[in-house]
């Protein structure tokens, strides 16, 4: 990234700066980690190279299913070009399996399986600590209109049917992930796209035979291994790992 590029957000693991072409943006990706919203914090060599690399394999997949994103181009190890996009103000989560803080809220063994996929939305707001909401709550707030509602569902229901198969076919058991939303102009309306990234520092994954945590849990339980984890996931995603001590 040069120098005198302009940073527009940063965030706890990336950067966004403005792109050289009209709308768009380069995300740069940190090796900051963080958890418990950002309770806990640290520095790992590599992460970020890692997640960018995942993610740029991811989106183009995604996209050949017909979902519109904002991925344009995987330009360093760190960096990759996007679109620019409003950022809708929620935080959607797609669980397979009881894990994480949905144990803790309503008293389900970890590993166990739900009988259908499950969609919670999240308020987006650190300050908040990203309250779960309803959607009543998104309509009273003026988050997001029915149709953008309905569309996200849609969406994030078709990317976890294909990611689940796709990581099932390499081992990996998709437990839950986190997507985001923008609105993105398009010819003069506003559409609906997928956004941030898709890596294991938004995913829960797990090895299918051994139950072993191939995501950002090695850091959240200080289980160690993160970044043998990340590089085992692509590997098998049949991906050429580079180096990971790029700056």
């Amino acid at each position: 990234m040069a120098s005198d590029a302009e940073l527009i957000y940063e965030g706890k693991a990336k950067k966004l700066y403005k792109g050289q072409q009209a709308g768009t943006l380069v995300q740069y990706f940190k090796d900051d980690a963080t958890a418990f919203n950002a309770q806990k914090k640290d520095t790992i060599t590599g992460k970020g190279i890692l997640n960018n690399l995942i993610s740029s394999h991811l989106f183009p997949a995604v996209g050949e299913m017909g979902i519109p994103h904002h991925f344009i181009d995987r330009l360093s190890p760190r960096e990759q070009l996007v679109k620019s996009v409003e950022i809708i103000p929620l935080e959607i989560i797609i669980r397979n399996t009881a894990a994480g803080s949905i144990c803790a809220r309503l008293g389900m063994e970890e590993g166990s399986r739900l009988d259908h996929t499950l969609v919670e939305f999240c308020l987006k707001d650190d300050a908040l600590g990203d309250p779960v909401i309803a959607t009543e709550h998104i309509r009273l707030m003026g988050l997001a209109s029915d149709d953008e509602l309905d569309q996200i569902v849609d969406y994030s229901l078709r990317i976890n049917d294909f990611l689940s198969g796709l990581f099932f076919a390499i081992g990996i058991r998709l437990v839950d992930f986190k997507l985001e939303f923008g609105r993105y102009q398009q010819d003069g309306d506003d559409i609906v796209i997928l956004a941030d990234e898709l890596s294991p520092d938004n995913c829960r994954l797990w090895d299918i035979s051994t139950d072993e945590k191939m995501d950002k849990d090695r850091f959240r339980r200080d289980l160690g291994g993160l970044i043998e984890a990340y590089s085992e996931i692509a590997r098998r995603l049949g991906l050429e790992i580079p180096d990971i001590t790029a700056s």
